[in-house]
């Protein structure tokens, strides 16, 4: 490895140490019915934003929910098993990208085929205290 790019990947490093973050990646949901759940998440409190979801009839609420607990569990580890209760948490930034697609045939009339596009996801969920320690 060169000498920039082991700098560069030291400070991407150092950089992630204070980001407290999960990354949900090939989750089989269409971005467009994940980012109506995620929209309703953002910049809420990490309490409230659990309620969200837990009460939500989405399927991908449940995929969220279950994300939104693992960035918790990575800020508790970084932070020495602190009680996020006293720090308020917050979404910070919740990102819902595309990811691949499989493509399928499904038959039409008169002999034709139609193609089904199988859309999938990946969500990056950044959280962080309003109050710094």
């Amino acid at each position: 490895m060169g000498v920039r790019k082991k700098e560069r990947a030291d400070k991407i490093k150092e950089a992630k140490k204070n980001q407290y973050f999960a990354i949900l990646r090939n989750c089989p949901t269409s971005p467009r019915k994940m980012r109506i759940v995620a929209d309703l998440i953002r910049g809420k409190e990490v309490l409230k934003a659990l309620d969200i979801l837990k009460f939500n009839p989405k399927e991908a609420s449940g995929r969220l929910e279950k994300l939104l607990k693992s960035a918790i569990a990575n800020w508790e580890n970084k932070n020495d098993g602190d009680k996020p209760e006293d720090f308020h948490l917050y979404v910070k930034e919740i990102r819902v990208d595309s990811a691949g697609m499989l493509k399928r045939f499904r038959p039409a009339p008169q002999g034709r085929a139609h193609r089904i596009r199988k859309r999938s996801n990946h969500v990056t969920l950044f959280i962080d205290s309003k109050e710094k320690q």
